[in-house]
């Protein structure tokens, strides 16, 4: 499970300082520990403090989940920075947040720590308490309670200001002490019990196991109660602990259900430690409970479980397993059952134990630059793929390989009759648009290609491993086929692409997903050319009855926007224009890339003779030239069929995805008809094309879980058929 150990210590990286300061901190070495004592069960930890920062780095460690995985866990140290009622302040972001977290809750710290509140619950509950008055200015009149009596701020912990006083003129001395240090604050003044200090620690719920009391001896000099002083081995004296405490069972017995009973009646969480004295008559007295026990090496809470058998590495992961069973409703994550049968179960734990693995390998891949116009680029990315499916067990495919624009692979069994997938390997962006490392946020993951290539290669990537690792993906019929120009429109790669789609039962483009969770069922197609219009150059400010080539050319674009027909699902459009002109002369020549986006190719066939027509016999010369042609995917039966087999089993993970048709093309249109295809199974992305080109993390997750599960249900279907045959 990820775990991120939130304290405070150092930073005030607030809005605004002001309030009541914290003093109360956790020490670097205690932290370590915690997070050492955590990692020991295997557990993915960080440690982070508590600021204004907290929400983002969080969402950064442990986005969102899937539907059945355990999100992450924060194990809440902070005694928060400034203000009132510091402990709530984390766990109330928590609680806003949906983050699970050990300890307890907003409004139980809350109580513990107004000390004077807790005293009244005590008192409702019949929980004995010492008796008590609250002094809450400075010029108070005396409480009406025989001395000795102990002085302490109502709102503070760890001993901070505690003091026995014995007469009127001590009393009004430490109060005044208080009033002034804790910004006037009301001062809780409660009768002293004479006898020995018992500290009882809780751990669970419903209801907590009580750990064994703990007593501190205080030796013979110094007021016998636990000083500040005391606790930062400031007072000059030694306190020693004594565990089980030796007060015989009786007492032991009846102390235990007092902590219980206090902690039920503030309703705590998973651990808290209850401070109580016992008189001579046998007696105890609460004083207090501390909703966040202190888990310093030589506190009472980890002596008392030391004792009963939980070191500490076992104590930190025995709360986390409280509150994990607070949460969940069990003890633990559950682990990867080597026996398990259900390959849902197996896929959905090895990718979901693997989020990390998966976005640092794609911090790998959108290092590894390939952009169209890359050769050397091309030529390193597609010999790390090559390395990653052979350590699967791939093998090569020579029949769909040339090692110039396309390379395949595929399963043992082969890939005829099975699936398909189909991906590009370059990142068609010019060389002019600056490079994007990679880098994330709480919602998007960002970097060059990362949406038109390399989110949608790991994914498939892992998807394929999930399979490996649980033995099913060679007993699957899989193509896996890369090509090195869809910046150049697949002009080498097309042939080699349609022939290996024919011999596939299903094709998968492992192309972006468009927001918000679309999978394309049909795209356009589009056709490229280049028109060229030559003039004669005229000096700049000479007057000519010919008007000049780039009035005339733009005069010419505006008829051919006309074309566009939104019944035809049609559109020309004018993507690029260069001009050549002479120094101090207009442009005598303009060479054009115009864009014919298309779903039925007759219409194509007749706007480009409406192209032609439009720009006539003027004396202007010109020429149409077709550089590509990139087919539409029509929206078939077929392809409806599959994208169902997709939603049916999106919907039982609960993956959110419509269909969509889009404007862009894709070699799904390469697909032959009788072949069903569906394209855009990659990841949410945006901004494609551009510098700012991301995905969307949970759907980088849900998207390599839902093909994974789509070809595990192969399996299930084949050993189905073999049960009738066998009937």
């Amino acid at each position: 499970m990820k775990i991120a150990v939130v304290y405070n210590r150092q930073s005030e990286k607030v809005i605004n300082l002001f309030g009541q300061p914290n003093r109360e901190k956790y020490g670097l070495k205690a932290i370590q520990r915690i997070v050492n004592g955590l990692k020991k069960y295997d557990h993915q930890v960080i440690s982070l403090e508590a600021d204004k920062d907290l929400i983002h780095k969080l969402e950064e460690f442990m986005p969102r989940v899937l539907k059945g995985e355990r999100p992450g866990m924060v194990f809440n140290l902070s005694y928060g920075i400034q203000g009132q009622a510091r402990y709530t302040h984390v766990p109330g972001i928590l609680e806003m947040m949906g983050i699970p977290y050990v300890g307890s809750g907003p409004l139980a710290h809350s109580l513990a720590l107004d000390k004077v509140v807790a005293k009244m619950i005590f008192v409702q509950n019949n929980i004995p308490t010492p008796a008590f008055a609250v002094l809450n200015t400075p010029d108070f009149s005396l409480p009406d309670l025989p001395y000795p009596l102990i002085v302490k701020p109502k709102n503070e912990a760890v001993s901070m200001g505690i003091e026995i006083v014995n007469n009127d003129k001590e009393l009004r001395k430490a109060a005044q002490v208080i009033f002034e240090t804790f910004d006037n604050q009301p001062v809780l003044v409660e009768q002293y019990i004479k006898g020995r200090e018992v500290n009882v620690g809780l751990l669970g719920n419903n209801p907590p196991e009580v750990l064994p009391p703990c007593e501190i001896v205080f030796g013979k000099t110094g007021p016998q109660i636990y000083t500040l002083e005391d606790k930062k081995g400031k007072s000059g004296r030694e306190i020693k602990w004594r565990c089980p405490a030796p007060i015989g069972d009786d007492l032991i017995a009846k102390a235990q259900e007092i902590a219980k009973n206090a902690f039920s009646a503030l309703g705590c969480y998973d651990c808290a430690r209850v401070d109580m004295r016992m008189d001579e008559k046998g007696d105890f007295y609460v004083l207090e409970i501390n909703s966040l026990p202190s888990l310093g090496e030589h506190g009472s809470y980890v002596i008392a479980a030391q004792h009963v058998g939980l070191d500490f590495p076992a104590l930190v992961n025995r709360l986390v397993e409280a509150a994990s069973a607070r949460y969940f409703g069990t003890p633990s994550p559950p682990s990867i059952n080597v026996r398990e049968k259900d390959p849902e179960k197996l896929l959905f734990s090895f990718l979901t134990q693997r989020r990390d693995r998966m976005e640092k390998r794609l911090e790998e891949w959108v290092s590894t630059s390939s952009r169209t116009g890359d050769p050397m680029g091309n030529k390193m990315a597609i010999s790390k793929l090559d390395t990653r499916l052979t350590k699967m067990k791939m093998v090569p495919v020579s029949e769909f390989t040339d090692k110039r624009s396309s390379w395949m692979w595929e399963t043992k069994r082969g890939f005829e009759n099975g699936t398909l997938f189909i991906g590009h390997i370059d990142v068609p962006l010019e060389q002019n648009v600056p490079f994007q490392f990679f880098r994330r946020d709480p919602e998007w993951l960002y970097g060059e290609g990362i949406g038109m290539s390399r989110a949608p290669l790991v994914m498939m990537e892992f998807a394929l491993r999930a399979l490996r690792y649980n033995r099913m993906l060679h007993q699957l019929p899989i193509g896996i086929l890369y090509y090195l120009d869809e910046g150049r429109d697949c002009r080498y790669s097309e042939e080699l692409i349609r022939c290996a789609a024919e011999k596939a039962s299903r094709v998968f483009v492992l192309r972006p997903g468009g927001p918000p969770d679309n999978i394309r069922v049909q795209r356009r197609g589009h056709r490229k050319y280049h028109l060229t219009v030559e003039g004669i150059p005229r000096r700049l400010g000479k007057y000519g009855k010919a008007p000049e080539t780039l009035l005339w050319l733009n005069e010419k674009i505006f008829k051919l926007a006309e074309l566009s027909s939104r019944k035809e699902r049609l559109t020309v459009t004018v993507v690029n224009v260069k001009t050549e002109s002479f120094r101090m002369s207009s442009p005598h020549q303009i060479i054009t890339t115009l864009v014919v986006s298309y779903l039925d190719p007759k219409a194509a066939d007749v706007v480009e003779e409406e192209i032609k027509k439009i720009f006539g016999k003027n004396g202007f010369k010109w020429s149409l030239e077709q550089i590509s042609d990139r087919p539409p995917m029509k929206e078939r039966r077929t392809n409806v069929k599959l994208s169902k087999s997709l939603l049916a089993v999106a919907d039982r993970w609960e993956i959110p995805i419509e269909q969509e048709s889009s404007l862009l093309p894709s070699v799904g249109g390469l697909v032959p008809s009788k072949v069903p295809v569906v394209c855009g199974i990659g990841p949410v992305a945006r901004d494609l094309y551009t510098p700012h080109e991301s995905v969307n993390r949970i759907s980088f997750m849900q998207r390599t879980l839902l093909i994974a599960e789509l070809l595990a249900q192969d399996i299930k279907v084949s050993k189905g058929k073999k049960n009738e045959k066998k009937e």
